[in-house]
Parts: structure tokens; sequence; C-alpha cells
């Protein structure tokens, strides 16, 4: 290919980096694992690949086996950023970015610039919508918090209390030197400031860590 062609081949890879770098700080905004440069990178890889899948062999080659196999290797890249802590999945959000995010990549090296520019607005309006605090959009109506303590006598019902819950979700029970630890998540309607949860854990020795998960 002369070097006029390969000039105009790389017009899709640099609108993929834009794509890829607006959605990648939209996620850099939020603090999550795959920022700015996971996004633009990836979806610059898979327009690439796309590219070379489609103008270097000739058109005697069949270009969706690369574009199956780019695939299959955002499959594995972003199973990587699904963790399980505490009982809880966490990261399938961003995992689902990273597959949504390669997509735009594949659609830009196809030179389909209007669906990848349409499905980049689309990425970018749901995560900010859904991450409102509105109840239409609300999977439960309640805030998390993640609780370890030592349960001596009537500790359990103490916590139900203050937390106004009747019981505890993905219970965890251990014993450590003798006592019987206790951890758990709280699904309660009552939304504690940082201050407010400090100043339990202080007056209540039993509490070990208290942690408020915060939304994905």
């Amino acid at each position: 290919m002369i070097l006029l062609d390969q000039l105009y081949l790389c017009i899709p890879i640099g609108i993929s980096a834009i794509l890829g770098f607006i959605i990648g700080f939209e996620r850099k905004l939020r603090r999550k694992e795959a920022g700015i440069r996971t996004h633009t990178i990836l979806c610059i890889g898979s327009c690439l690949m796309m590219v070379i899948s489609m103008n270097a062999f000739g058109s005697d080659v069949d270009s969706s086996r690369v574009a199956a196999q780019i695939v299959s290797g955002i499959g594995f890249l972003g199973a990587g950023m699904i963790v399980l802590k505490k009982h809880e999945v966490y990261g399938l959000t961003t995992a689902s970015g990273i597959w949504a995010t390669a997509g735009i990549g594949m659609a830009c090296g196809a030179q389909l610039y209007v669906i990848a520019a349409i499905t980049t607005a689309l990425l970018i309006i749901i995560q900010c919508v859904l991450h409102l605090n509105l109840k239409l959009f609300r999977h439960r109506p309640y805030y998390v918090v993640n609780i370890v303590f030592k349960q001596t006598k009537n500790e359990n019902n103490i916590i139900k209390e203050i937390f106004d819950v009747t019981r505890f979700n993905h219970l965890v029970i251990e014993k450590n030197n003798g006592e019987l630890i206790y951890s758990a998540s709280l699904y309660t309607a009552k939304e504690l400031s940082s201050s407010a949860l400090s100043e339990i854990i202080q007056n209540n020795d039993f509490i070990l860590t208290l942690e408020r998960q915060e939304d994905e």
C-alpha cells in the first residue's frame, strides 16, 4: 500500500482514540480501575486490528475471523476486572464498559463512524443517568454497610437496632481465639455520613470494622 493510503487508514484509528478517551474520562471521574489510558488504548487496539484485517490480507481472507478473536480477547480482559470481595461481586459495569469500548473501536475500524459515535454517546448517557439518585433507577432502595463485629451476648440485636434492619445479608461467622466474629452486609434505609459511622464505631467497642459500600 502506498503511503497516502496508509495515512487515510489512520483516520479511523484517530477517531477511535477520541471516542475511547471520552469513555475513559467519564470512568476516571468516577475513580474506576479502568480509566482514560485503558479505554483509549483498548479502543485504538480494537480499531487497529479491524483495519489490519480488512486491508492487509486482501479480499480472499475472511476478516470476520480477526473480529471474532478481538471479542474473545476482550472477554479475558474484562474478566480480569471482575473481583469477588466479601461475598460481593465488583467490576461488572467496568467489564461491560470495556467490552462495549472494544466494539466501538471495531466499528471505527470498519469505518462505521456514526454507529461508533452514537454508541459512545449512549454509553455516557447510561452511565450518567443511572448514577443519578433517582428512585426509579435504584436496584434497591437501601444503603449498604459492611460490618465486622464480635458476638458475645446480644450484639447482633444492638446492631439491628442501630441500623434499623431486621436481618443480616451475606453473613459469615468465624471463630478466632475463642471469639465469634460476625461479618455481614446491612441493607439500611438510613443514609449515614462518615462522621455518623465513626461515632457508631467509637460508641460500640465490639464493632471491629465498619464500611459504607459505594455504588459501582
